[in-house]
């Protein structure tokens, strides 16, 4: 819920559904948390709505919603068969962190296209075959490396992993203070709710990490740091390149035009995504600005512009033409006198979806043009 007289503060409400009890509230005011809670007549307003609407056999159902990120940190059964309230409360403050990071202004948009947030290293090659040999001396499948909670490389294992985890994990760890090593139990929302697994990490470089997912075995003393020296000390160089790829998931040098303010690139099939509001560290409306833009146009198009799936007119259309033709659509904000609003256009081919922002000096007429050729550019790496 949002307060419309505190300059936006959002508020985050958890509630037993058997009883109505209040298990934590937390709150964010402009992109950052807040110490400002809800009131304690308001929790107790809600509890009694809930209350009674039970005694009257009327179930809530629009005010309830799927329990995936809280399951990741305490597991599925102790949701759903509550035994011990002021536990579970004691219990739910481990996911504070990542809950906060959601309500906050992210660098991240995961959370809203369900794709797992990515980079591009300059050495890819590389670091993917040294990926999957540490996986391999590690004896677990499931491994990535991660900077500032976006994916430079991970083995197939890995990526085979549900949606709501392979979004999650990686943000899990982009929110958590530094430290050298972790070990840290988790359930996967969509593979093992109710058996926690190992989630351990490995801080190669300032934010940037090694995560395995894992079982009993192997204990962290085994990785660090004698098999991490092994295999990461002779890739300190293609390491220290990944660093600046957390704001800006491009190497430096990427043809990007200069027009692009901001772009989203989509794999619908694959679930991964580029994400950045600083292509080229030019002027213009601030980051935040620049990511609301993108993330509300984001949420316009995929409800009218791209359905899930063709409609007949367009498969009747692909067939004509013997491939997918691309869909685009665009919207310019602001003043309608001409070369003064911010232009967005979005793009989809096949499996793809670009999203570009733009500058108000950008042709209307070439705007389609130049999501094309941004498209074509990027889809080699996604």
């Amino acid at each position: 819920m949002v307060e419309e007289g505190t300059g936006g503060t959002v508020h985050l409400l958890c509630l037993a559904s058997s009883s109505g009890v209040p298990l934590f509230c937390r709150s964010s005011r402009g992109g950052a948390p807040a110490r400002q809670q809800l009131p304690f007549s308001v929790i107790g307003s809600l509890n009694g709505v809930h209350m009674f609407g039970q005694n009257l056999e009327v179930q809530l159902s629009s005010a309830r919603t799927e329990d995936t990120t809280v399951v990741l940190l305490v597991g599925l059964e102790e949701l759903t068969d509550i035994r011990n309230v002021e536990r579970l409360k004691k219990e739910l403050r481990a996911s504070y962190r990542l809950i906060d990071s959601f309500l906050g202004d992210s660098e991240l948009i995961g959370d809203l296209t369900q794709c797992v947030d990515c980079v591009i290293p300059p050495d890819g090659s590389l670091l993917q075959e040294a990926l999957s040999g540490f996986a391999e001396a590690a004896g677990t499948a499931f491994v990535s490396l991660v900077v500032s909670g976006r994916v430079v490389a991970a083995t197939e294992g890995w990526w085979r992993l549900g949606t709501p985890e392979a979004v999650l994990l990686p943000w899990l760890v982009g929110s958590l203070p530094p430290q050298a090593a972790r070990d840290y139990p988790v359930y996967l929302p969509h593979g093992s709710p109710t058996v926690p697994h190992r989630l351990l990490t490995l801080t190669l470089l300032p934010g940037l990490e090694l995560c395995l997912l894992c079982g009993p075995r192997p204990p962290l003393s085994q990785l660090y740091p004698q098999l991490l020296e092994r295999w990461w000390q002779p890739l300190l160089d293609p390491l220290r390149a990944c660093l600046p790829l957390g704001p800006r998931p491009l190497p430096d040098g990427f043809p990007l035009h200069t027009d692009i303010l901001g772009l989203l690139l989509l794999h619908l099939e694959l679930k991964r995504c580029l994400f950045t509001v600083e292509p080229l560290r030019d002027k213009g409306p601030s980051p935040e600005k620049r990511r609301r833009l993108l993330r509300n146009f984001y949420t316009l198009v995929t409800a009218t512009h791209f359905p899930p799936e063709p409609g007949p007119l367009e498969k009747t259309e692909d067939a004509v033409h013997g491939a997918p033709l691309p869909r685009a659509c665009y919207l310019v904000l602001g003043s309608e006198e001409p070369d003064t609003g911010l232009r967005l256009v979005g793009l989809q081919l096949g499996h793809r979806r670009l999203l570009l922002l733009l500058y108000p000096q950008s042709p209307i007429h070439g705007l389609r043009n130049l999501a094309t050729h941004t498209l074509h550019a990027l889809t080699p790496f996604l």
